[in-house]
């Protein structure tokens, strides 16, 4: 698992609160990273695909550079160091890094990574965040005092000056060589690009598998539950396969969401439902199948997404005969509705299962994309009456009389029906059953849209 589509990285560094993804969120002309007042809401490295001055780059915002990390064994310390950890590694491979400080509130944890970053003056630029309107100049310019050649005040919020910050960014990785020109960029994905979105409970292994595909640590991984809150994305290639995945925050009952912090996770964990092709649900094989892993499963099902349900852990489960089918059975028995879903096993810890997860995503894939044709569908529609035609009573009688595909991925097929009421579920479930058998829709959820049927139409 590869990607060979590198781009230059840019990184935005820093203590907590002083602007970072506000910032990443001006350069990137969009809300993408989570931004709340309360100080080191970002955890893991957030990355994007981003156009600045010009220049196409892989913009990176990282968690807060931090000094007091609370108590040495507590939870709060162990994820502090696991941030700090991972701040500098994606600083030491970055091309740019834009070292975030705020106006006004130097503390000893700024002072202390300017020395850190001090060795890297080749590739550091000064932002000096909160300055709209021209307040604290005077107070930024001061920072000059630390043997910075220039700063850059700009007001991440507000829009000031960041052209300016853009500029010395393209004109900084031309001059280090970490562009060299030519090529096009496009903001939109390669036509074979595969998003998919993991998500589950807390601890079911998201961020380990999201790792594995991408071959980097691009998440932190710990038992602490709640450590991702952004979405983490990363892109590989693997058997020619362009493929993007999202590694979200874990999804909880709503009862138990007690944060606001943890409130716009969920919701943003949610949202790439919207965003991708297929859903990779785990379930920690070693509890079982739950009723909040059903209530996430049914949610992607609505939004017509493909679903693979990965049973992770499978190597923490008993070496019993037939475990695989008994849980599989299992968890059709909670979702029978979705018995068309692939449930693989898989230890995303060691890498097992995975190569027949992507295999089944590719599949899973074509069969969202396809198209049937309309006199294909028709005839379809013909033999599926007629192998179990309609019920005939005077309240009950419809006959379909034609139907097309208006959509794929979401697959919709839309049936004109003499009598739309008397269009039972019954029938309903028929005819979806018969489209996944004859047409190779087996794998995907699929939508019927009934309409009373048009004059002039057979």
């Amino acid at each position: 698992m590869s990607d060979d589509k590198k781009l230059p990285v840019v990184a935005l560094a820093g203590r907590p609160n002083v602007g970072k993804s506000t910032l990443f969120n001006r350069l990137l002309r969009k809300r993408r990273a989570i931004t709340d007042p309360k100080p080191g809401l970002t955890r893991d490295p957030v990355a994007a695909s981003a156009l600045i001055a010009g220049i196409p780059v892989r913009l990176i915002d990282t968690g807060g550079y931090k000094l007091d990390r609370g108590e040495p064994d507590s939870d709060e310390n162990i994820l502090d160091s696991l941030v700090v950890e991972r701040t500098l590694r994606t600083i030491e491979r970055a091309d740019i890094v834009v070292l975030v400080l705020a106006a006004g509130e130097l503390t000893a944890e700024d002072e202390e990574f300017i020395k850190l970053l001090r060795p890297l003056s080749d590739k550091l630029i000064v932002a000096v965040n909160k300055t709209e309107g021209g307040r604290l100049l005077s107070e930024a310019w001061n920072i000059m005092r630390f043997g910075f050649d220039k700063i850059y005040p700009v007001s991440a919020e507000h829009g000031d000056n960041i052209s300016d910050l853009s500029d010395a960014i393209a004109e900084k990785l031309e001059k280090n060589g970490a562009f060299l020109g030519g090529g096009v960029f496009s903001a939109a994905a390669p036509e074979n690009l595969i998003k998919i979105s993991i998500v589950g409970k807390p601890n079911t292994g998201k961020s380990t598998l999201s790792n594995r595909l991408c071959s980097e640590a691009a998440s932190i991984v710990s038992d602490i539950p709640g450590t991702t809150r952004d979405v983490i994305e990363g892109r590989f290639v693997w058997k020619g396969v362009d493929f993007e995945v999202m590694d979200t925050a874990g999804i909880r009952r709503k009862s138990r969401v007690n944060e606001n912090i943890e409130y716009y996770s969920v919701n943003r964990a949610i949202k790439t439902m919207d965003e991708a092709d297929i859903i990779v649900l785990m379930v920690d094989a070693p509890e079982g199948f739950s009723d909040q892993d059903k209530k996430i499963a049914s949610l992607a099902c609505d939004k017509g997404r493909g679903v693979i349900f990965a049973l992770n852990k499978w190597d923490a489960m008993p070496d019993i005969k037939n475990a695989f089918n008994a849980a599989r059975d299992s968890l059709y028995f909670s979702l029978a509705q979705m018995k068309y879903a692939p449930v693989l096993a898989l230890s995303a810890k060691n890498g097992e299962g995975v190569g027949a997860l992507l295999n089944t995503a590719v599949k899973m894939f074509e069969q969202l994309n396809r198209f049937t044709e309309t006199s294909t569908f028709n005839d379809f529609l013909e033999r599926a009456q007629s192998q179990n035609p309609p019920p005939h009573g005077p309240q009950t009688r419809f006959k379909i009389k034609y139907g097309v595909q208006i959509s794929a991925n979401p697959v919709v097929f839309r049936l004109f029906v003499s009598r739309p009421a008397a269009f039972t579920n019954a029938y309903h479930s028929y005819i979806c059953n018969q489209i996944r058998k004859e047409l190779s829709y087996d794998m995907i959820p699929i939508t019927l849209e009934i309409r009373p049927s048009r004059k002039g139409k057979r």
